[in-house]
């Protein structure tokens, strides 16, 4: 018996496995759009890293001069100077993440655009978390060098990174509650700095047990209260935004 006809050589049109390409949805492109404007900025006017990296450079000359100390009670105490430095350098960009939209009055225009306001959080934190990151990369480096103790280790870099995302979500919430203020740049450190604390202390303690070469067990658990705290004030983030940036 001869074949149906068609079905011989006919296969089922499927699309091919190489060129199903998952689309990038409106949200996360106007995420990007916001992150690479105000990172296009910076590229161009090289005035907020640059303060921030002058200010991270002078932080630790003063602590390597302050602190002559043996090599014990530096290893011990290289951490808490890392993570002091990185949150005081990264307030000075987050007091002018939404600052400087204001302003210049293009805030205004941001709230007014059709896309869901918490896009506009998640694309000021990413510039955010950048610039931080930046900074974080340089003190590490200058750190190493002052203290003669090696910190550009991965899991130094991931407690950063993670400390990093916490710290620039809330900062950049915060600031978008003071930015309304008169002084809002002393308003945000008082705000800030109270809710940031478990971070600051997971990372830390996390950080001092890695480099004192302590087992898992020392600093696992502060690893583990990164992630849930980063988990928390991300979703967070995202829930309250849109009713703290309304003056």
């Amino acid at each position: 018996m001869s074949a149906p006809p068609g079905n011989a050589h006919s296969t089922p049109n499927k699309p091919s496995a190489g060129r199903v390409r998952r689309p990038v949805t409106a949200y996360w492109r106007a995420v990007g759009v916001i992150a690479w404007k105000d990172l296009r900025a910076e590229i161009r006017s090289r005035e907020l890293v640059t303060s921030m990296i002058l200010f991270t450079l002078m932080t630790v000359m003063v602590f390597s001069l302050a602190l002559e100390l043996d090599a014990d009670a530096r290893q011990n105490t290289v951490a808490g100077v890392l993570w002091v430095t990185v949150v005081f350098a990264g307030m000075l960009g987050l007091s002018r993440s939404l600052a400087a939209e204001k302003d210049r009055g293009s805030l205004d225009a941001l709230l007014l655009a059709p896309i869901d306001r918490s896009a506009l959080f998640f694309g000021k934190m990413i510039g955010n978390l950048v610039f931080v990151l930046v900074v974080a990369g340089v003190l590490m480096f200058a750190l190493t060098v002052m203290f003669n103790i090696t910190l550009i280790r991965p899991l130094i870099v991931l407690f950063v990174l993670l400390g990093s995302i916490g710290f620039t979500t809330v900062g950049t919430l915060f600031s978008s509650m003071s930015v309304h203020a008169r002084a809002r740049e002393t308003l945000l450190p008082i705000l800030l700095l109270p809710v940031v604390l478990p971070i600051l202390i997971s990372a830390v303690r996390g950080s001092t047990a890695i480099l004192n070469d302590l087992p898992s067990d020392d600093w696992l658990p502060w690893l583990q209260l990164l992630v849930v705290a980063d988990v928390i004030f991300l979703a967070a983030g995202y829930a309250l935004f849109d009713f703290v940036v309304e003056e």
